[in-house]
């Protein structure tokens, strides 16, 4: 299951978050990172579900 999330991730990040932890602090951050670029979106997300 986590490779779709990675997959998901890649593609919109804030989805990948929000399957992983729903709506939280850890989605807004993404929102806000992939918001200012979608690199720091993206490695962020792949962080967020790697560790969890």
């Amino acid at each position: 299951m986590d490779i779709l999330r990675i997959i998901l991730s890649i593609l919109l990040p804030p989805l990948g978050v929000f399957l992983q932890v729903g709506i939280g602090v850890q989605f807004w951050i993404n929102i806000v990172l992939t918001l200012l670029g979608y690199i720091p979106g993206i490695v962020h997300a792949v962080y967020i579900i790697a560790t969890r």
